[in-house]
């Protein structure tokens, strides 16, 4: 840490005894999977809470409308939890977007409910990685810039959406709108267990396709039928086929049928396609509507699309590379090894890059196995990542500049 002045110095100790481990104990113990509306309510409220200790003005948003495709195929509005927003100097020169959320993938009624110790330094819980662990981080950044004396030369908001875990189509225009005009963009996704941050991230789209057949006697006529269940069947292989390197393509259900004696009349199929490139994305939304197409022709029926790529890829061009520069060079100065490699998952950093904003969507703290009732924080990456933060902030304060 020989390359940090005296000043950095005084506000990253302010960084490192943050509380952030009572914080993370505090908010996982309280279930907010996205469709928890009750445990949202009440975990923006504790976020409110801590994030009123920074200047600024802070507001809970109504989430916009969200559509589902349920089984018969109709469409359902779904209802989404309000996301946070905190505004600190608007008017500064300098102004940078910090990005998190607040709901987990665990329902309601998911038994991974509770935290425990797996060991010293190791805590078991929902949400303690991804990412009640990165809220926690952020706010202690933020409390170690405003102790600094370059708090008056940057602006930041900070966005923490309720939706993050199904896509953030609730909170994707609200993304893009404070992503705006911003020098850098900073997401607090968890880093790997050995500290290693996401680089490029491939595109993300989900997909229901429903397919109207026609119904007839099983025994009887059933050449007088059009079956909807064989042509998603069909259509599923044929997706599948249409994988390359530069597109992953999953079919992941199929919903409809019914009695035996029934030729089906109607099956949703659900997919989920991740493209690496921009040009990979057109090309696939390309494919995906041509064999529809072949699918409506050859068996009678006829398609519906809906969803689409809510993930734009996410390339590191040279901003972005700038910016893993910066991240890495603080690193090294707090004694740090950082290191970056591709990854096949999404998050609102894909959203923040298609606004063309640089951004560094890992800079969480160190944990793994998310998603699962094994996942675990590392406690100590707690105070790492947060001064981690700190410096990068202060530095693109002072330097006006990625």
């Amino acid at each position: 840490m020989s390359s940090l002045t005296s000043q950095e110095r005084a506000a990253l100790e302010i960084a490192a005894d943050a509380p952030m481990l009572a914080q993370v104990e505090d908010w996982a113990a309280v279930n907010s999977g996205t469709g928890n509306l009750a445990g949202l309510d009440l975990v923006s409220r504790k976020l409110a809470n801590a994030f009123a200790a920074l200047p600024g003005t802070i507001r809970l948003v109504e989430a916009e409308p969200v559509e589902a495709v349920l089984a018969d195929g109709s469409i359902k509005a779904i209802e989404r939890g309000k996301h946070l927003h905190l505004a600190v100097r608007p008017e500064a020169p300098v102004r940078v977007l910090l990005t998190g959320h607040m709901d987990t993938v665990f329902a309601v009624d998911h038994p991974f409910q509770s935290l425990r110790w797996l060991e010293a330094g190791v805590l078991n819980g929902p949400g303690t990685a991804d990412m009640k662990g990165g809220l926690s981080v952020i706010l202690a950044a933020l409390g170690a810039l405003e102790a600094s004396p370059w708090a008056g030369r940057i602006g930041y908001d900070v966005l923490i959406n309720s939706d993050e875990e199904t896509g953030s189509h609730a909170s994707a225009r609200l993304i893009a709108e404070l992503a705006r005009g911003k020098i850098a963009a900073l997401t607090y996704e968890p880093a790997l267990p050995d500290g290693t941050l996401a680089g490029a991230r491939p595109g993300s789209g989900n997909f229901s396709i429903t397919i109207h057949g026609k119904a007839a006697h099983a025994g009887r006529n059933p050449e007088d039928g059009r079956n909807a269940l064989l042509a998603a069947a069909d259509l599923a292989l044929r997706l599948n086929a249409a994988k390359s390197p530069g597109l992953k393509v999953n079919p992941a259900r199929i919903d409809g049928g019914g009695p035996n004696n029934i030729v089906p009349d109607h099956a949703i199929l659900r997919v989920n396609m991740r493209p690496m490139s921009p040009d990979d994305m057109i090309a696939a939304e390309s494919m995906l509507k041509d064999n529809m197409a072949a699918i409506s022709r050859e068996h009678g029926v006829h398609c519906h699309l809906h969803g689409g790529f809510n993930r734009p890829p996410k390339p590191i061009d040279e901003a972005a590379g700038k910016l893993f520069a910066l991240v890495r060079d603080c690193g090294n100065d707090l004694g740090l090894a950082v290191e970056w490699k591709a990854t096949g998952g999404v998050c609102d950093g894909n959203n923040i890059a298609a606004c063309g904003v640089p951004v560094v969507d890992t800079m969480g703290p160190r944990g793994g196995a998310i998603h699962s009732d094994e996942e675990f924080l590392i406690v100590d990456s707690l105070a790492e990542r947060a001064q981690l933060s700190a410096l990068t902030l202060m530095r693109l304060a002072e330097k006006g500049r990625v």
